[in-house]
């Protein structure tokens, strides 16, 4: 957990399902408070899982997820549930 309203998630060594999964199971638990799930996927390895989100969770094929936007570098994404 980074801050109040955002959620981090370290998906380093983790598959495609895995990092799905992790991702999923903060998208259910996140609260009103939760504004922002940050996703740590690097960038080296990390482009698969990258993909995979904007596949994912773009297109409003997950209802929470307003927007995709890229993190602070190339090995963060972040999925925006609602402005701040």
């Amino acid at each position: 957990m980074f801050g109040a309203g955002i959620i981090e998630i370290d998906l380093h060594g983790c598959n495609q399902e895995q990092a799905k999964a992790k991702i999923d199971e903060q998208i259910r638990k996140a609260g009103t408070s939760t504004y922002r799930i940050r996703c740590i996927h690097g960038y080296h390895g990390g482009v698969r899982i990258r993909n995979m989100i904007l596949d994912e969770y773009g297109y409003q094929r997950e209802p929470r997820v307003i927007r995709i936007t890229p993190g602070e570098n190339e090995g963060i994404t972040d999925l925006v549930l609602r402005e701040f």
